[in-house]
C-alpha cells in the first residue's frame, strides 16, 4: 500500500513540470511590464486603425427617462425615433453609456450628439460634451440599423 501511495504522490508532483508553471509565471510578468512602461511613457497605439472620414452628419439630443424611454430630438425639436418603437431599443443602450460618461464627467445631460456616417459606410455616435466616440462596429444589423437610419 506504501508503494501505491509513493508512487501517487511522486505522479502528481510531475503533472505539470515546474519548469512549466515558472515560465508560465515569467511571461506574465514581463506582459505586465511592458503594458505598463507603455502606459507611463504614454507610447502611441501601434496596429490601430484610424476612423474613416466623416461624409454626412446630424446634430440630435437624446432625451431620456430612467425607465429607459429615450426620444431622439432633432434640432427644430421634432422627434425623429423614439426607443420604444420597434428595432430601436438601441438607442436607449447608447443613452445610457453617455449618460454614464456625462455623469462621471459632469458634463451636461442634454447636451447634444452627433450621429455620423463614414466613408467606408460605418455609423458612429460622437458626444462633444465628453469627447467620447461610440463606433457602431460589431453591434449587430438591427441596433446599427436603429441609428443608420437617422443620418442621410
Amino acid at each position: 500500500m506504501t508503494q501505491m501511495t509513493n508512487q501517487m504522490r511522486d505522479r502528481d508532483r510531475e503533472m505539470v513540470p515546474r519548469i512549466l508553471v515558472q515560465a508560465m509565471f515569467a511571461l506574465m510578468a514581463t506582459s505586465l511590464v511592458l503594458v505598463g512602461l507603455a502606459v507611463w511613457t504614454d507610447r502611441d497605439h501601434v496596429g490601430t486603425r484610424s476612423p474613416a472620414e466623416i461624409v454626412s452628419s446630424v446634430t440630435y439630443v437624446l432625451d431620456g427617462t430612467r425607465d429607459g424611454t429615450v426620444s431622439v430630438v432633432a434640432e427644430d425639436g421634432s422627434v425623429v425615433a423614439n426607443s420604444n418603437s420597434e428595432m430601436n431599443g438601441f438607442i436607449g443602450v447608447i443613452w445610457r453609456v453617455l449618460a454614464r460618461e456625462r455623469m462621471l464627467q459632469n458634463a451636461p445631460e442634454n447636451a447634444p450628439v452627433q450621429v455620423v456616417r463614414r466613408l467606408n459606410g460605418q455609423i458612429a455616435i460622437l458626444d462633444p460634451a465628453t469627447e467620447t466616440a461610440i463606433e457602431l462596429v460589431g453591434y449587430g444589423p438591427d441596433n446599427v440599423a436603429a441609428f443608420a437610419k437617422l443620418v442621410p
